[in-house]
């Protein structure tokens, strides 16, 4: 088959999966009251059943590394999928996508912080406006919730500690994506298993006469978590980061679109404002991060090559 027809391909599904999920969750959440750190839990086991028949039929290799070395990635893993889901929960799908987007600078300032890492003018330049629009859209949230709020910023802090954490250990044992969430994923759902009597009523949740619609939409959500991360990760392997960035772009206004159709999420004009400043922003850092990528690749390649020519 033709690559640009598997590529597109494996783009549509990425962006049919990626929309599914927040649905399907959001769903999940407004109808039934469905645990949100069992659900999490159980995205967790169908993921690693997915990688063992993923790992059978030679999409990937499992590396043998120190369990040890795994534990705090699965912690903050942990820490990110369960408040992201409860900031789905307890805020609208737009604000929501839009809070997620604060990942980016969160970043940037936690490698300069902590890891002396230097970032170009430009670069900074463009947290401004995802930053600033990401305020404007809270602000105006008609739905606007404290404890949303405190969810969504506690997500974003998680979820940028776990990038940092995901490409230094992808560094340190010479791992793809996958490879990491083949000990991620189990180390995750034994962690929630322990914390689930404590944070969850598992009485309840155990004699709810959940409908058979109800544990479809379950498995559903499960299976789909694990497409999301499979095409993810064909995506970022076979394609640029560019075009991955785009992706996601896409998703986050059809994400903003089914969240007016299906729940009926108004959005004030000073909230369009916010999420048009915070795009504009996202795709200004987008272009930067290339243009600088490719300045720095061919000196970065040249520094790397000379020791080789000395051996």
């Amino acid at each position: 088959m033709n690559q640009k027809v598997v590529t597109a391909f494996y783009l549509l599904l990425n962006i049919v999966f990626s929309i599914a999920i927040v649905l399907l969750n959001k769903l999940l959440y407004v109808n039934t009251g469905f645990p949100n750190i069992t659900l999490s839990m159980i995205h967790f086991i169908m993921t690693f059943v997915g990688l063992i028949v993923c790992e059978k039929l030679d999409v990937f290799s499992v590396k043998d590394v120190d369990i040890k070395g795994m534990i705090l990635i699965a912690m903050t893993f942990c820490g990110f999928v369960v408040l992201t889901n409860l900031s789905l929960a307890h805020n609208t799908i737009g604000t929501y996508q839009v809070a997620k987007m604060l990942t980016t600078p969160c970043v940037i300032v936690m490698q300069m912080i902590f890891y002396r890492q230097r970032f170009s003018t430009p670069i900074k330049l463009t947290l401004i406006p995802i930053t600033l629009g990401v305020v404007i859209n809270f602000y105006y949230d008609i739905q606007f919730n404290v404890i949303g709020t405190v969810y969504a910023v506690l997500g974003v802090v998680v979820t940028s500690l776990y990038q940092v954490m995901v490409n230094r250990k992808q560094r340190e044992f010479q791992m793809d994506p996958m490879q990491l969430l083949f000990y991620q994923a189990p180390l995750s759902a034994i962690m929630l298993f322990v914390v689930i009597p404590v944070l969850e009523p598992v009485g309840q949740t155990f004699t709810h006469n959940w409908s058979l619609l109800d544990m479809i939409m379950v498995v559903l959500s499960g299976v789909v978590a694990f497409f999301v991360n499979l095409t993810s990760y064909w995506i970022i392997g076979k394609t640029s980061p560019l075009t991955y960035n785009m992706v996601g772009h896409s998703k986050f206004c059809l994400l903003l679109l089914g969240g007016a159709i299906l729940f009926r999420e108004t959005l004030a004009l000073n909230q369009l404002i916010g999420i048009i400043l915070t795009l504009i922003g996202i795709m200004l850092y987008a272009h930067v991060n290339m243009k600088d990528n490719h300045t720095v690749a061919p000196e970065f390649e040249a520094r790397e090559t000379k020791p080789l020519h000395k051996v």
